[in-house]
């Protein structure tokens, strides 16, 4: 079973219960869905992930939380809360933060580090974080499974460079569930420091550092409003979370998942319209997870290779995810490649 040859028309939709693996032969349904979740990567560098209905309301309760938590903060945030792109910390963030320069806010949550207990502080951080942490790190670790299946690795190809489950005794997580607060009016940052532009009509508007992209293996976001864009195969930009239902998040790959598959699996570039919120006294607010790999580990192409995969030159060397998370990336040498469009299942697992 080969991925369409024609592509997806939008998005692809994907429900997660349909991306769980189980024992034996691979179901009809398993291989549907993990085709059109993979293929939409391959298109648009992202795809709609559906969650049961039970977490789509924790998710809700979580983001109506984030928005009083966010109001009440100082309009400008001290100078030991200001964290602006610090890669050296990339493995220690957590409470909150915020960088100006993007008008942005975050409370990140991260397990090892983070204290669930209340502090002296008159403050509450928003709900559920716990929670919300489980039900998408194993959501990322189901969606990081299909993507394998699909490339024809094996099961739990990336266990040894993901975070232990549980995590050990005192252990940090390496990964993090960050609460977004973006373009609050109440907070004095970047509100003069924006990008106009026109598409499809509309006039949209970014900040000036807009173009990012995550070093995570898997990033799952799911925002109170549209304003995603993503760019996909073509070069276009696409707002990839403009029809989403309640129980819906996006998810899309980092550079972590770009290096350990050789550059098969392209990461997503991405950016958020904040032209919309004209009148909004609350910004907006987003959760996103960021499946990590874990620190004093190295990133190798050592389980493309097993599966019969050419590795180029630049992926042949193992290297240290400290190093590779501190360093910057070209982007365009990362956008000029070949991405996994063309890839299909192998005649094997279709069944005897």
């Amino acid at each position: 079973m080969a991925g369409n040859a024609n592509g997806l028309p939008t998005l692809g939709r994907v429900k997660l219960t349909d991306l769980i693996a189980s024992e034996g032969l691979p179901s009809d349904t398993y291989k549907l869905s993990v085709s059109t979740l993979s293929q939409s990567l391959a298109q648009y560098s992202a795809a709609i992930i559906q969650l049961p209905a039970s977490d789509g309301a924790l998710l809700r309760c979580c983001l109506e939380s984030a928005r009083p938590y966010f109001t009440q903060r100082p309009s400008y945030p001290s100078a030991d809360m200001i964290h602006i792109n610090d890669s050296r910390e990339w493995c220690k963030t957590s409470g909150y933060s915020a960088d100006p320069q993007l008008w942005q806010e975050s409370y990140d949550y991260r397990p090892g580090l983070t204290s669930t207990e209340p502090n002296n502080d008159i403050e509450l951080p928003p709900a559920g974080l716990a929670d919300i942490f489980v039900l998408l790190g194993k959501a990322a670790r189901d969606i990081l499974d299909a993507i394998s299946f699909y490339l024809n690795l094996r099961s739990c190809a990336f266990t040894e460079i993901l975070d232990s489950v549980p995590l050990r005794n005192r252990e940090i997580s390496s990964s993090v569930l960050s609460v977004g607060c973006h373009a609050r009016p109440s907070f004095q940052g970047g509100q003069h420091h924006n990008l106009t532009t026109r598409e499809d009509g509309q006039l949209v508007m970014f900040s000036d550092h807009e173009h990012q992209v995550d070093k995570s293996f898997i990033t799952l976001i799911k925002s109170d409003k549209a304003g995603l864009h993503i760019r996909d195969f073509n070069g276009r930009w696409v707002v990839v979370d403009g029809d989403l239902g309640p129980q819906e998040a996006i998810v899309y790959p980092g550079l972590a998942l770009y290096h350990a598959t050789a550059g098969y699996v392209s990461p997503a570039l991405h950016r958020t319209d904040i032209g919309n919120l004209h009148g909004n006294v609350y910004g907006r607010c987003s959760l996103s997870f960021k499946l990590m790999p874990k620190s004093m580990t190295s990133l190798d192409c050592s389980e493309m290779r097993a599966a019969g995969h050419g590795v180029e030159a630049q992926f042949q060397l193992p290297v240290s995810v400290d190093d590779f998370m501190q360093r910057s990336h070209s982007l365009d040498q990362l956008f000029n490649r070949n991405s996994f469009t063309s890839f299909g299942f192998p005649t094997a697992q279709d069944g005897p």
